[in-house]
């Protein structure tokens, strides 16, 4: 994080030295536009209240019948005048299935209007709940959260932050009803004077009129599911983009790169093999370091930080002919698999295949951390990894640049797909008869194969690992079960919550300074963002797989007051992939919500065959109650790296990869961990 901060003052430097003459102007009308730029429900800033329809348009060639349509005047502008470009968002068919909903209520007081706080879901679900989330298809309620933007100390323009709490259905339109809503003194608060005209009737202005005919048509559906007009502050519609449309790039991409890799095994070289003594390393016998080659579908040579999806006429990836991906694999040979790699008359246990998801900003290198290596040993598993990219070390300064200039955005998690794809190539490499084991490297000293190519690919991980591996288990056509390890999704939730985000933040305050813009912006890249992480994936990552994918059964390890990945995202992701939790899961008095860990359900019995939740328990207080990281010795020591360093998770994993049993380590009680220190 030292060169983030570096990069941070350099930034506050030129900016100075620009001076104010350089900041830009207000954004014109555009005249080639027949409806207006911004909505006129919400006058706070343009692009409010998000999601909104307002920005789609009509498109039969889409699976939900829309397309996004952001006016390049509606995006937002960084302190130096340069523009988001909206031209990635064309593409997308409705917005993210995880999206933050954004609007700006003057003078409200939650607690006065009883609004469903963090820690009262259920609330949110009441008869008279002031804020109603309507499935247009269906008519279901959906449950949610909302709070105001604690770090906005601007009450003109503080965003009210609505959170599905469980992903809303891919492809379905959503109606947000407001009312009822209240000041700090308990009055009502009145709707807004263009709502107020479409409410009431009468002539308005043409921008109001121009919304008369979607707001109609959403109090009609409020009427056909017995919600009435009385309190109405705002209504207002939004479409959630298609399964197809998150997903398609991704499954174009694997499908194309296997069906043309058949049956043979990815390129690879070996660049080092180390052989460790038990004086040099007891638990690992040799680490092993190399390159293997995917198919790069990125539009530059070997798809650099910064590089595009190339995508064709279709608007799916092709790859332009000769471009590959040479990555980086680091694997961990564990000595329970070669006690002694030098001699050829040393018991030989071929060891169980694993995949490993590296950290934040990682490197391959994190199988060699003690707590993969313990893995390793004890129960037999060679860990391979390779660069995450879109978020891996040699990211790092490109993620810098985008929190300068938000256009530059779409090349993460388009890197990030790419490697997905890598991943999976890796995947292949360590299972197929003509991959790792026709190398010396994977061989004993006689030549025995060290990795059993007829075992179970597995997929293990922690932190950023288990963000983006939600998104891998999706996709992944030979990995039936992974342990996803501090793990959560939406990253639009995430970044306010997490202390590795504050340079990041730090630089966003400098070019991005408004803190309404700056919840805007993460709505708008979390619709692009779906395309790379578990958030566009997790209504596929268990049951209802994707097309030429197998269902999976995912094991989350949570650490409860997580510093890192705010607990709340993994509640979000339990929910929506139908997980099942263990409980207790906490001692009494530890949760500060009304019904902790609502609506997931309890694990029936043991050894539990589906995906499951285990929450583990150092004492550390729970996080903020509002979207602000855990900073200050309040908040006590970071859990984050605990789970994974206590044996009984360990045991619970190894079993749980190898069987596909989800077993209770914790005899019935919450599961209590140590800190490592």
């Amino acid at each position: 994080m030292a060169r983030i901060y570096t990069r941070l003052l350099a930034a506050l430097a030129a900016l100075t030295a620009l001076g104010a003459a350089s900041f830009p102007a207000a954004v014109s009308a555009d005249p080639m536009r027949t409806r207006s730029i911004c909505d006129v429900l919400d006058p706070t800033s343009c692009l409010l209240p998000f999601p909104d329809n307002f920005y789609t348009v009509p498109d039969r060639s889409m699976p939900t019948g829309r397309r996004i349509d952001f006016p390049p005047a509606a995006m937002p502008t960084n302190v130096v005048g340069q523009r988001i470009d909206p031209s990635a968002w064309d593409g997308s068919d409705g917005f993210s299935p995880g999206t933050p909903i954004l609007v700006h209520v003057p003078g409200l007081d939650p607690s006065r209007s009883g609004i469903a706080p963090i820690t009262d879901i259920g609330a949110s679900l009441e008869p008279t709940a002031p804020i109603v989330l309507l499935d247009a298809r269906t008519g279901e309620r959906w449950p949610y959260f909302a709070e105001l933007d604690a770090n906005d100390p601007n009450p003109s323009e503080q965003a009210l932050i609505i959170h599905p709490a469980r992903n809303l259905a891919e492809g379905d339109t959503y109606v947000v009803v407001l009312r009822n809503l209240r000041d700090a003194t308990g009055n009502p608060i009145p709707p807004g004077a263009a709502f107020t005209a479409l409410l009431h009737g009468g002539p308005a202005p043409l921008a109001v009129e121009q919304r008369r005919p979607q707001i109609m048509h959403d109090l009609a559906l409020l009427h056909r599911y017995h919600i009435g007009r009385s309190g109405l502050y705002l209504v207002w519609d939004f479409t959630v983009a298609s399964a197809e449309n998150i997903t398609g790039r991704m499954l174009a991409m694997r499908d194309q790169a296997f069906r043309e890799l058949g049956s043979a095994a990815p390129s690879f070289a070996v660049s080092q093999v180390t052989n460790f003594t038990p004086a040099q390393n007891q638990l690992i016998s040799r680490e092993v370091v190399g390159t293997f080659d995917t198919p790069s579908f990125l539009d530059e040579p070997g798809g650099p930080p910064g590089s595009r999806l190339n995508l064709g006429p279709g608007g799916l990836p092709v790859q332009i002919p000769g471009n590959v991906q040479v990555e980086q694999f680091v694997c961990v040979i564990p000595r329970s698999a070669d006690p002694d790699p030098t001699s050829a008359s040393a018991p030989v246990q071929p060891s169980h295949p694993s995949l490993y998801g590296h950290g934040l900003l990682g490197t391959p290198f994190e199988v060699t951390s003690g707590d993969v290596e313990t893995m390793a040993d004890h129960y037999d598993f060679t860990f391979c990894s390779t660069p995450e990219i879109g978020l891996a070390a040699q990211d790092e300064a490109f993620a810098v640049q985008v929190f300068e200039n938000f256009s530059l955005f779409p090349s993460v998690p388009d890197r990030l797909q790419q490697g997905l794809l890598d991943e999976l190539f890796l995947g292949r490499l360590m299972t197929q008869p003509n991959g790792f084991v026709t190398s010396p490297a994977f061989q004993a000293a006689d030549g025995r194969p060290l990795i059993d190519i007829h075992d179970t690919l597995a997929y293990d991980s922690n932190s950023q690992g288990g963000i983006l591996g939600g998104a891998l288990m999706a996709i992944a056509p030979n990995i039936p079960r992974g342990v996803l390890g501090v793990p959560g999704m939406d990253y639009a939730i995430l970044i306010n919550r997490s202390v590795d985000a504050i340079p990041f933040i730090q630089i966003m305050d400098v070019f991005y300074p408004d803190k309404l813009t700056q919840q805007i912006i993460f709505g708008l890249i979390q619709m692009l963002w779906d395309r790379g992480e578990a958030d566009g994936y997790a209504e596929n990552m268990t049951t209802h797989p994707l097309p030429g994918t197998p269902p999976h059964q995912v094991l989350l390890q949570v650490a409860f007051g997580d510093h890192q990945v705010a607990n709340v995202a993994t509640d979000i992701e339990a929910r929506t992939i139908g997980a099942f939790i263990h409980q207790p899961a906490l001692r009494p008095g530890r949760s500060p919500d009304v019904v902790p860990y609502w609506g997931i359900p309890a694990i029936p019995t043991y050894p539990f065959r589906g995906s499951a939740m285990f929450v583990w328990d150092s004492g550390t207080p729970p996080a903020p109650l509002t979207n602000t990281p855990p900073v200050g010795p309040q908040y006590g020591q970071d859990p984050h790296e605990m789970p994974r360093n206590q044996p009984a998770a360990q045991l619970q994993k190894a079993v749980f990869l190898e069987t596909g049993d989800v077993i209770d380590v914790c005899a019935g009680a919450p599961c209590i961990g140590v800190n490592p220190s």
